[in-house]
């Protein structure tokens, strides 16, 4: 009797040790995360996946490499598969690949110049991918759904000639934003709704130049928007209607808005390059007011983070931290040009403008450098994207790397 009663006891210890590990190591499970749109499935640039390799004593390894053609286009990430974008002989061309094996599953092409003003040219706009449809726009105004499967083409508009709008001075730049069965674009002077089904024009206001940043999904004040940055300005519109809700006045050098609104509860902020500054805006119903505004983040085309009440982005040439509800500096970093970052597990994912990896803790205390590797040669304007233990990275001359940095890899 006593033997087995000490058995079972041995026996209950190991089911209660088990149990325990079951526990722990669940908890320190990589969480993986796809990233099916510019700025990430949240679109604040912030993915929700933990448990990647942040630190490493040599650099990670590149799995797979794919030239793309020229362009600034990101990724997006989806059910194992990559989409990306490039220029080739004024043909931008969209590209599908496998994300194990870096293999080409379909590429889809269309007529489009290359459009090089003071930069490389080529197409700016990151794929959106939602449900089985994957949407692009392109510098000269095509809007097309492709199919996510096979890459064939579902419609294509070019909104220039259809709704005789007016380019930009850099030609269109922001990434489609799909709202239930609308596709929003910044095009024209504030905005354009198509019908995601068929392409059909479902609103459209104004035919002046747009802005270059791409439309952000709110509710600002109970009320569901969707966040424009235009040519002059930051407003508010219905999705399902284009009706403007609010609107407030941003006058930036060369009329370039380029960097995506970061709206939070019932305020929004805006930052522009060109020593312009930022802004925090505080609505009101159709009222807007300054909350401060001063030159401490200067969004040149990239966009900041916000990470528990600090801003996180690229000052002109510096990395910034910036105090959210003030605006106040916190700390500044030199040394990474014109980069690019995301977040992930509190960390900042950061792509200098040389193609320099970098992973920092993102603190309001200091700039703490955890890791980096050098991944890619000449400019690098492109936001990174970290998708299920794979950084994706691309320079304007169209090499793309992905970069294993799935944990004990």
């Amino acid at each position: 009797m006593k033997t087995y009663t000490r058995t079972k006891k041995r026996n209950l210890r190991r089911v209660l040790v088990c149990a325990i590990l079951g526990v722990v190591l669940s908890g320190s499970a990589i969480h993986a995360a796809d990233w099916p749109n510019y700025r990430g499935a949240n679109y604040d640039g912030i993915s929700s996946e933990t448990g990647w390799q942040s630190t490493w004593r040599e650099a990670p390894a590149i799995s797979w490499k794919a030239s793309l053609g020229w362009g600034f286009a990101s990724m997006a990430v989806n059910k194992g598969r990559v989409y990306a974008m490039g220029n080739v002989d004024d043909n931008d061309i969209v590209y599908c690949f496998d994300a194990d094996s870096g293999k080409e599953l379909w590429k889809q092409s269309y007529s489009c110049p290359l459009y090089k003003k003071n930069h490389e040219g080529g197409p700016a706009a990151t794929p959106t991918v939602e449900g089985d449809g994957v949407y692009v726009f392109s510098k000269n105004g095509d809007a097309l759904r492709l199919d996510a499967n096979t890459g064939e083409v579902v419609w294509h508009k070019n909104l220039t000639k259809e709704l005789d709008l007016e380019n930009l001075t850099w030609y269109f730049s922001g990434s489609p934003l799909v709202v239930g069965d609308v596709v929003i674009l910044n095009a024209g002077t504030a905005g354009v709704g198509l019908d995601k089904a068929d392409g059909r024009v479902v609103w459209q206001n104004g035919k002046g130049p747009a802005g270059y940043a791409t439309p952000v999904p709110a509710t600002i004040g109970g009320q569901k928007c969707v966040v424009l940055f235009t040519l002059d300005e930051v407003l508010g519109v219905v999705a399902e209607t284009g009706k403007i809700l609010w609107r407030h006045t941003w006058k930036t050098k060369y009329d370039v808005n380029a960097a995506d609104p970061i709206p939070v509860g019932d305020t929004v902020f805006i930052s522009s390059g060109y020593n312009k500054g930022c802004c925090l805006v505080k609505v009101s119903g159709a009222q807007c007011e300054e909350v401060w505004n001063n030159k401490n983040m200067r969004n040149h085309f990239n966009c900041s983070v916000l990470w528990k009440g600090h801003l996180y982005g690229f000052d002109e040439s510096t990395l910034a931290c910036l105090d959210f509800k003030t605006g106040q500096s916190k700390w500044a970093q030199r040394g990474l040009g014109k980069g690019s970052l995301m977040l992930a597990d509190g960390k900042l994912v950061i792509l200098s403008e040389r193609g320099k990896l970098v992973i920092a803790d993102a603190s309001p205390q200091e700039f703490k450098e955890l890791a980096s590797a050098q991944i890619l040669e000449g400019k690098c304007w492109t936001v990174p994207v970290l998708a299920n233990g794979r950084i994706y990275a691309r320079n304007a001359a169209g090499d793309l790397v992905c970069v294993d940095v799935r944990s004990g890899k």
